[in-house]
C-alpha cells in the first residue's frame, strides 16, 4: 500500500497562518504543534528543534518555488509525523532559488525506520512538485481547506 499525505500529516499540527516570521521560529512553531498534537513528549521538544535546525545548517530544505521541507530522523520518536505551516508574508529560508518560502512542511521520523522517512519524503516532494498543489496550499486559510487539499492530492485529483 502506498503512503499518502494523510498518513503523514497530523491534522492538529496544521498551522494555516504561522505567527513566526523567520526560519528558526517557524521550525519551533511547527515542532510545538506536533508536541501539542501528542506526537512526542514535551521532553524531546528542544532536542527536536535543535536537530531540525542543525539539518538546515547542512543545507537549506527550502528547495525553491516557495516551499521548504525541514526534516529529521530522531531516536525519541515512535512514529512518523508531519506538520504544515503556511505564511502569507513569506519567510527567508535561505532557499535554493533565493525566494521566500510560503509553505513549510516539517517531517519528523523515528531513527529506526529510515525507509519510511525516505518514502514519506518522496510522497511530499512528488506532491509539492505539482504547481496546483503548491498554489492551492498557498491559498488555503483554514485547517479544513488544507485537509481537503491533502485528500485531493492523495486521490490524484490535482493533476499538474
Amino acid at each position: 500500500m502506498s503512503m499518502k499525505l494523510r498518513d503523514i500529516v497530523v491534522e492538529q499540527a496544521i498551522r494555516p497562518s504561522l505567527t513566526a516570521t523567520d526560519r528558526d521560529g517557524v521550525v519551533a512553531e511547527l515542532v510545538d504543534a506536533l508536541v501539542e498534537a501528542g506526537v512526542t513528549g514535551s521532553a524531546s521538544r528542544d532536542d527536536l528543534v535543535k536537530s531540525v535546525l542543525a539539518r538546515e545548517e547542512k543545507g537549506s530544505t527550502g528547495f525553491g518555488k516557495g516551499v521548504a521541507v525541514p526534516h529529521v530522523k530522531h531516536s525519541g520518536l515512535e512514529g512518523m509525523a508531519g506538520a504544515i505551516g503556511l505564511s502569507q508574508a513569506g519567510i527567508d529560508f535561505a532557499a535554493l532559488d533565493k525566494q521566500p518560502v510560503y509553505v513549510v512542511f516539517v517531517l519528523l521520523s523515528p531513527d529506526a525506520k529510515p525507509e519510511d522517512h525516505l518514502h514519506a519524503m518522496e510522497v511530499i516532494f512528488r506532491n509539492l512538485s505539482l504547481p496546483n498543489f503548491r498554489r492551492f496550499l498557498r491559498q488555503a486559510t483554514t485547517v479544513e481547506e488544507v485537509m481537503t487539499l491533502l485528500d485531493e492530492a492523495d486521490d490524484n485529483q490535482l493533476g499538474g
